[in-house]
């Protein structure tokens, strides 16, 4: 190169607007793999892998579980009521007028009154099986919509006047029950005779079989007309409690004073968050961890980012100087070095977002895929309570992931860019 295009270069790189295509070049030159530069070029290499890994890693774990409680929180309120309305001082006789004047009350969907117990239940085989039988009203159950839109078979006509049972999928397998064979309960609220309390014994045809896909009720919920429930665990013309479905779950202890006026009796009120504050509150503090451990990934990619270039700087030491003496400002070598460490970072961000994103959307088919390949069944039903892996990706929880990322890539870059922009060329070319 002559001495003109050189002093023409130097000129131009000294008066180049920030992040212009020279500075853009130079970064891309050093982020090219060459032999004598291949230390640097594998610690690039691993911070990127590494951040997008760490950033796959996060959307994936934190789409799942918000599928997890998504799931479990649209499941178990769909089954159970929003808000549990049980006596005081005196029975639930008048079960009927208090339901009419709750189901009044602003913003209540419908009402349930309720009789349920404990039993054993046991079909043709010899095996038997704990089970919860709940006494309820045919239009009730219809607008339960998890078993109601889930009978797989059978049907829910007539259940008021007949004395079948509706159960769960997961019950009828352990038992061995087929739509119309007799299912045993037995319950220990039996009959009192001068020789003690008798277990009572009845059996009763199966008449419909719903799977909610939420194995913890598949495996234990028996639906019974309300009528023959009452007379089974000696509740005649009462109930033991109303569940209360409102159209906003969320709003439920806004409404408990107008669902207590309602009533117009002693009664006194338990709501879903109440009952389920324990589960949702570990949910909640695992996902929190989650998130801290992973990104402790997308941090440990953003240190391997500092060392690579911290290396390069010390590589590029002469080329630096070159640049200083051609023109080029300490803004502009930062610069340099900002754009050569942000592009592994927003590379291996956007890399990690479409791979957790596609995973998080095949999620179902991954997991078959794996459970094929190990030959080991991959999120067991029986111990994760959902029938599939759920995955739930919220925009803006992608967004804080990605902006963390990026920003955390960003600010790895700054101390090397700091260091290149002070390096003074005279000690860099001292000994060339």
């Amino acid at each position: 190169m002559s001495e003109t295009s050189v002093a023409e270069n130097g000129r131009g790189a000294g008066s180049t607007k920030p992040f212009s295509r020279f500075e853009w070049m130079i970064a891309g030159r050093y982020l090219r793999s060459r032999r004598r530069d291949a230390g640097v070029s594998v610690i690039a290499g691993f911070s990127f892998v590494g951040i997008m890994l760490g950033v796959a890693a996060l959307i994936i774990v934190m789409s799942v579980m918000n599928g997890f409680r998504a799931e479990l929180l649209t499941r178990i309120l769909g089954v159970n009521g929003h808000v549990i309305l049980s006596p005081i001082d005196q029975p639930l006789t008048d079960y009927d007028e208090v339901a009419k004047r709750v189901v009044r009350v602003s913003g209540v969907d419908f009402v349930m009154p309720l009789v349920q117990g404990q039993v054993l239940a046991s079909g043709p085989a010899t095996s038997s099986s704990g089970a919860l039988v709940k006494g309820v009203r045919e239009a009730d159950l219809q607008n339960l919509d998890p078993v109601a839109d889930n009978i797989t078979l059978g049907s829910l006509k007539g259940f008021d006047e007949g004395e079948g049972v509706a159960i769960g999928s997961r019950l009828a397998q352990s038992l061995g029950l087929r739509l119309g064979d007799q299912i045993t309960l037995v319950s220990p609220e039996g009959d009192v005779t001068p020789l003690g309390t008798t277990p009572r014994v009845k059996a009763y045809p199966v008449s419909a079989i719903f799977e909610i896909g939420l194995s913890e009720y598949d495996a234990a919920y028996v639906y019974m007309p309300l009528a023959e429930a009452q007379l089974y665990f000696n509740q005649e013309d009462q109930v033991q409690s109303i569940e209360i479905f409102v159209n906003d779950p969320d709003q439920v202890a806004e409404m408990q004073a107008d669902i207590a006026d309602a009533a117009g009796r002693p009664i006194y009120t338990v709501t879903w968050q109440k009952q389920n504050e324990s589960f949702f509150s570990a949910l909640t503090v695992e996902r929190n961890v989650m998130f801290i451990i992973l990104t402790l990934i997308v941090l440990v990619a953003a240190l391997n980012i500092i060392s690579g270039l911290f290396m390069l700087v010390k590589d590029k030491g002469r080329d630096i100087a070159i640049l200083r003496t051609m023109g080029a400002t300490k803004g502009a070598v930062m610069r340099v070095f900002l754009i050569t460490g942000a592009s592994i970072g927003v590379v291996g961000t956007f890399a990690g977002f479409l791979l957790g994103v596609l995973f998080c959307l095949n999620i179902e088919s991954v997991r078959q895929f794996f459970s094929w390949i190990t030959g080991v069944v991959l999120f067991d039903p029986q111990l994760y309570f959902l029938s599939q892996l759920p995955a739930e990706v919220e925009t803006g929880e992608v967004i804080l992931v990605v902006c963390m990322a990026i920003g955390l890539s960003f600010l790895a870059t700054i101390p090397p860019s700091w260091r290149a922009s002070r390096l003074d060329p005279v000690d860099a070319l001292r000994y060339e």
